[in-house]
């Protein structure tokens, strides 16, 4: 018979432990190779927060909302579409856009963290398990070795009295 198994964890059990679930917030320039593409990732990161709310969105809404008379007293229904496509849906789409991009970003970090839940409760389910099969192990090796013991004990009542022990 064979040896007892012996569990040996993943090495990547113990790192994603340690490092927890992976966030869109994780991925704002920290790790980035230069000071400069940090500085550029933050700025870009503080300019999307703050345009990327509704008050933002009604501010442009409004701003762009000054030049409609002119473009209406134009009477050109170049300038009406023009005025339209690039004045009033740019300015005022980017930041709903940016709106709904944070409120996706938020679903996916709490997609994240509940996969990440998941997998812990997972794995700590095959622990158990794990530990589970080492007692099965205990019990049949000892099974196993009585046996063993009962083996020599018939064969010697198999070969007739007169046989030393």
């Amino acid at each position: 018979m064979g040896e007892a198994f012996e569990h040996v964890p993943h090495p990547h059990i113990q790192a994603r432990r340690l490092a927890g679930p992976v966030r869109v917030a994780d991925h704002y320039g920290h790790d980035a190779a230069s000071a400069a593409r940090r500085f550029n990732a933050r700025l870009a990161v503080v300019i999307t927060a703050a345009v990327g709310t509704m008050v933002c969105a009604y501010l442009f809404a409004a701003l762009a909302l000054v030049s409609l008379p002119a473009a209406i007293k134009s009477g050109d229904l170049i300038v009406i579409v023009a005025w339209v496509a690039q004045t009033f849906i740019q300015l005022v789409l980017l930041p709903i856009i940016i709106v709904g991009q944070n409120v996706q970003a938020k679903a996916a970090d709490a997609r994240a963290d509940a996969t990440y839940r998941d997998a812990e409760a997972v794995l700590h389910e095959a622990t158990q398990i794990q530990a589970h099969l080492a007692a099965q192990d205990q019990v049949l090796t000892g099974l196993i070795d009585h046996l063993r013991a009962q083996d020599v004990v018939l064969a010697r009542l198999q070969q007739g009295p007169g046989v030393a022990a």
